[in-house]
């Protein structure tokens, strides 16, 4: 069986999706074909994954490395399964074009890479790439399945699932710990398994249910809780935006409060510049983030690339879904898949985060009825802009980037359109070659 991971430059998230595999019974005797299109990122990732197949594997594997655009049918040619952690312009200049074009509007973000107007433009520049990949898979491996990774993941999911032939599904990391990390931090003493049902969409996926393992529902503990410690006054703690949806809307979100502060058009407002202190608000987190990171990586680098690796299993989906669809060994996921229904209240194409069945048919989503109205609002105000940013992406026209610009809650609240617009053409300006040419 082959396994293809795109962009593996991604050294330690391949080491936590490809360490996986190799613990897993039913996986540890793939192929591995890691492809990227830097040379020296791919390098490191092939030493590492080479070290960790001898470490851990008894060298079962089959590792290979294919470099650039050239090799690209030949790293997807037979492959089962497909991983794609790609970042289409990198932090430098990508990310750092993000935020920097839109704060001379004086738009503020903290994250990015999923929604708003630095969300919108990562898939702009992300959903090309993917075209390419689906038109060499659907010639090569036109039977594998693409897990996609990469954020923004309902823009990306959403479009693979709409307009390409390849079986696709979206994994994020939100939703596996959303509940238990909760729970303990608002000290709720509980004991597994609960029982928790979760439904919305990607980053602002909701805690709709949960009860403990002897059928007590937790959920009045959780709004007391949660109203204490916004009530306390308390500005230092972690997760005060989220806790504010639980006060106003009554339920919990799967994504942290740093992402979805930038979600709406509640918490950064320059008319009340004290809210980002009050809901401790990491203005620029991700830029930071990413620095941090290349700066941890290069302190690793020596460790990784000198047969100095091991690994634990994670809780990452991959090797989980790899295993359900080759044994059959039934596995639940939360995936993010076209909605078809499966949420009453939601658009039929928005791509939504539910439930899923997965084993030898694949994935096979729950149906979950509707969301409460308010909770189903506020899905409906990203979805508008995810929907109108796939539009752009398929017709080239900047209109449709105009338009999900305003209707993104942050930019609208802060801009008029007259500079809305002209936001979206700095930004297209910006990104240059990092673009398709719009009309």
């Amino acid at each position: 069986m082959k396994i293809t991971f795109m962009g593996a430059g991604s050294t330690v998230f391949a080491k936590s999706v490809l360490g996986d595999v190799m613990l897993t019974e039913a996986l540890r005797e793939s192929t591995i074909a890691l492809y990227d299109i830097d040379a020296q990122r791919l390098e490191e990732s092939y030493i590492m994954i080479c070290a960790l197949n001898r470490n851990i594997n008894e060298n079962r594997a089959n590792v290979e490395k294919y470099l650039g655009v050239e090799n690209r049918k030949d790293a997807l040619r037979g492959a089962v399964f497909v991983v794609n952690a790609i970042q289409v312009g990198l932090y430098d200049p990508c990310t750092i074009i993000d935020f920097e074009v839109p704060k001379k509007y004086g738009i503020r973000q903290t994250i990015a890479d999923s929604n708003g107007i630095g969300g919108i433009f990562r898939a702009l520049r992300t959903i090309p790439v993917l075209q390419d990949f689906a038109d060499d898979m659907e010639e090569v491996c036109p039977d594998a399945w693409f897990l996609n990774y990469t954020n923004p993941m309902a823009q990306l999911a959403g479009y693979m699932q709409r307009y390409t032939g390849v079986k696709t599904v979206g994994l994020c990391h939100s939703v596996q710990g959303c509940t238990r990390g909760l729970l303990d931090n608002l000290d709720i003493d509980y004991e597994m398994p609960f029982k928790e049902k979760i439904a919305g969409i990607n980053h602002m996926g909701w805690l709709l249910e949960v009860y403990d393992n002897d059928g007590t529902d937790l959920y009045p503990e959780i709004r007391k809780r949660a109203v204490e410690v916004l009530e306390s006054g308390v500005t230092d703690h972690h997760d005060l935006v989220r806790y504010e949806y639980i006060r106003r809307f009554g339920y919990y979100c799967t994504e942290s409060s740093e992402h979805n502060a930038e979600y709406n058009n509640f918490f950064i407002k320059s008319k009340y510049p004290e809210l980002i202190e009050r809901y401790n608000i990491p203005l620029d987190e991700y830029p930071r983030r990413c620095i941090g990171q290349i700066a941890e990586w290069n302190k690793a680098r020596e460790k990784y690339l000198h047969d100095d690796v091991v690994h634990r299993k994670t809780h990452e989906y991959a090797s989980a879904i790899m295993n359900a669809i080759t044994t059959d060994e039934a596995y639940k996921i939360g995936g993010n898949v076209i909605n078809k229904g499966l949420i009453d209240n939601l658009p039929r194409e928005a791509c939504v985060e539910v439930a899923c069945l997965i084993n030898r048919y694949g994935v096979q989503p729950c149906v979950q009825g509707a969301l409460p109205v308010q909770l189903a609002a506020m899905n409906m105000t990203m979805i508008n802009v995810h929907l109108l940013t796939i539009e752009a992406a398929v017709t080239r026209k900047k209109d449709y980037i105009y338009q999900a610009a305003m209707l993104d809650p942050l930019c609208s609240s802060e801009l008029s359109i007259d500079d809305t617009i002209k936001l979206c053409d700095d930004l297209i300006e910006t990104h240059g070659d990092w673009l398709p040419k719009y009309k």
